[in-house]
């Protein structure tokens, strides 16, 4: 299984390419980044520097959108950062809950992301590819090569990144879910002709590792990590809205949760103790995330792998992050990858 550390590009951001200088150290093999402008710093400059500064780890957003830039710079960013330090780059895309909403915008529809990932993918490889009506290519790409991974809940989005995509992105570690997710999108990848090994599984939610595993020690962890509920919320809101309370295309385990779920600032989007968070039970956080022991991660990293994940990212936002790196490296993923 790989590993991946997911961080926010707040300043300075020199401290997040050390972090991430250390967990390539520690063994993992990607560094994510938000991709939301407004809320945090630009992440393609700060790719750049990760990338100077580490020999083997790839870099990606978790994730982009297709509206916050256009397809063509989008493509030739990442195609930069390939050209100068050799294909170590995945785009993971989704329809762009923070950075759109923050800005006044809706979330991209399913239609807009699918043409934006072939686009997007075809010019940062050399290929040639129709941008609003005009064909283009990107005429100093060679050998380009960049996978372009989904993030996706919904039934449709999960048909389309089967049908699609190079890799899932799963935003929770719940194995019910994780098993019926992945099951879904292999499943829309065979209906397309396609090998579901070829599309990678990525699992990214909050780690915490305590100590031990006394009441104390685990109610610290699940306020750190609390704030993710609220997150994924959001996008359950939407398929809520959607299908309805109580529908067969997406489980109630996913839905049931944000029935007390009021407004949402974006201002404390992805941190710990977010205010907006407190409808989220401690069951949420025990099944979205892993808390406890390094054993009990390693527990339920070994379930996850079972149920056919590749990767498990790290989301990183709370008050030991660095604590945390180095748990992985030292005690997790050894064991994970024995």
């Amino acid at each position: 299984m790989d590993f991946g550390l997911v961080l926010q590009t707040d300043p300075p951001a020199q401290r997040l390419v050390e972090r991430m200088k250390r967990a390539e150290r520690s063994g993992f093999t990607h560094g994510w980044t938000f991709d939301s402008v407004v809320l945090w710093q630009e992440p393609f400059v700060i790719y750049s520097q990760i990338l100077a500064q580490t020999e083997r780890l790839t870099v990606g957003t978790m994730v982009t959108n297709p509206s916050t830039r256009t397809w063509e710079v989008t493509a030739s960013l990442f195609a930069t950062l390939n050209s100068m330090y050799g294909n170590r780059t995945v785009c993971g895309i989704g329809r762009g809950d923070s950075a759109m909403r923050v800005a006044g915008r809706k979330p991209a529809t399913l239609a807009r992301i699918g043409e934006a990932m072939r686009v997007i993918k075809d010019l940062a490889e050399g290929r040639e590819a129709e941008v609003d009506g005009t064909s283009l290519r990107i005429p100093w790409i060679t050998d380009g090569s960049l996978p372009v991974w989904m993030g996706a809940y919904g039934p449709k989005a999960l048909e389309m990144t089967g049908r699609q995509a190079d890799g899932f992105i799963l935003q929770l570690a719940d194995p019910y879910l994780t098993e019926w997710m992945v099951k879904a999108v292999k499943d829309a990848a065979v209906a397309a002709g396609r090998d579901p090994a070829d599309v990678t599984i990525c699992v990214a939610a909050p780690a915490y590792v305590t100590e031990d595993d006394s009441p104390e020690a685990l109610a610290h962890a699940r306020e750190q990590c609390r704030w993710f509920g609220g997150m994924v919320g959001n996008h359950v809101a939407d398929l809520v809205a959607k299908y309805g309370e109580h529908s067969d295309l997406v489980p109630e385990e996913l839905t049931a949760y944000i029935k007390e779920r009021q407004s949402y600032d974006y201002a404390h989007h992805g941190r710990s103790g977010n205010p907006d968070t407190t409808f989220v039970p401690d069951e949420i956080v025990d099944r979205f995330c892993l808390i406890g022991p390094a054993d009990r991660h390693i527990a339920k990293l070994r379930q996850l792998r079972e149920l056919g994940v590749d990767q498990f990212a790290l989301y990183n936002m709370h008050d030991a992050v660095d604590a945390t790196i180095d748990a992985y490296g030292t005690d997790v993923i050894p064991a994970v990858n024995t």
